[in-house]
């Protein structure tokens, strides 16, 4: 059995407030990838009133073998009231800032696109000054399918890395670490005025000289926020921890993120990709961006 460091020890969440947040998920139906894949900063996130909605799920159509999200159950068709269902949530929640993700839809022709893009403009009319962060799977490439994501305006895309390109594809054996590069250059190009963002998991075997390289490619394709968390395996039969970070390595890359120009970087045992999202406000109000007109054709 794995033993579990002493920074890796998360403090027990105040489950009353934990209790109001799962109760308005349950009433309108919605998933979360806060339960989903079992992410270990739940109590705190749902102490605080937010949430990581996760649409077109709960399956998914690719087996991650890091990602407790279920691949077993086959998808639904895509459910029309869930786009007003979690804007409703949004409301009610009175979110600053949402983050929306989704598993991977593979089976659809746009991977999902159409779902995202009617999800930003429940919200928008819901909750108008809520900010948006949208953290999509790479859609098998489909740049039109990216096209009409961005064209919906939220404030923030996040598409994650996950890993460094030499583990890429025993740990995303279905996705393409090019791709993932290309994605991120794409949306910048498209929208100059959106905040771009990714993230990686450390702990499968990298070694430092390769996340400081995966950190300089997300800077090439000019990637604004970047997050890095350790990796804990959800179960047996997922991805086994090869080492433990200890927190001053998280500092390191930080220090050393900040250097190559990220906005922001959030380096630490316990981030994930949406821990702490809200601070993006922050973010856009001391690097604040005129939102022109996207370059899509």
């Amino acid at each position: 059995m794995v033993v579990k460091p002493e920074w890796l020890r998360v403090k027990a969440p105040q489950w009353e407030r934990v209790g109001n947040v799962k109760e308005i998920l349950r009433d309108l139906a919605l998933n979360t990838v806060c339960e989903e894949a079992s992410c270990p900063n739940i109590g705190e996130c749902f102490n605080n009133g937010t949430a990581t909605f996760l649409i077109m799920g709960p399956a998914c159509t690719r087996a991650c073998p890091y990602c407790d999200i279920d691949f077993e159950k086959k998808p639904k068709p895509l459910d029309s009231t869930e786009p007003q269902r979690l804007a409703e949530a949004v409301r009610r929640l009175k979110l600053n800032h949402v983050v929306i993700t989704s598993v991977n839809r593979d089976d659809l022709p746009d991977g999902g696109a159409s779902q995202f893009v009617r999800c930003i403009e429940a919200v928008r009319a819901a909750s108008p000054g809520t900010t948006i962060e949208v953290l999509i799977p790479d859609l098998c490439g489909n740049w039109e399918a990216l096209e009409t994501i961005i064209a919906a305006a939220p404030e923030v895309l996040n598409h994650n890395t996950e890993t460094i390109r030499r583990l890429y594809r025993r740990v995303r054996p279905q996705g393409e670490y090019d791709r993932t590069m290309e994605l991120l250059q794409r949306s910048r190009t498209i929208a100059p005025w959106l905040y771009t963002k990714s993230g990686i998991m450390v702990g499968l075997g990298e070694t430092d000289a390769e996340v400081r390289a995966a950190m300089q490619d997300l800077r090439a394709v000019d990637c604004d926020i970047l997050t890095i968390g350790q990796y804990l395996q959800p179960s047996q039969k997922h991805l086994q921890v090869q080492n433990f970070i200890p927190p001053e390595q998280f500092d390191a890359w930080r220090q050393y993120g900040e250097s190559l120009g990220f906005l922001q970087v959030v380096a630490s045992p316990l981030t994930r990709s949406s821990y702490h999202a809200e601070q993006v406000r922050a973010l856009m109000e001391r690097y604040p961006r005129s939102r022109g007109v996207s370059q899509i054709n």
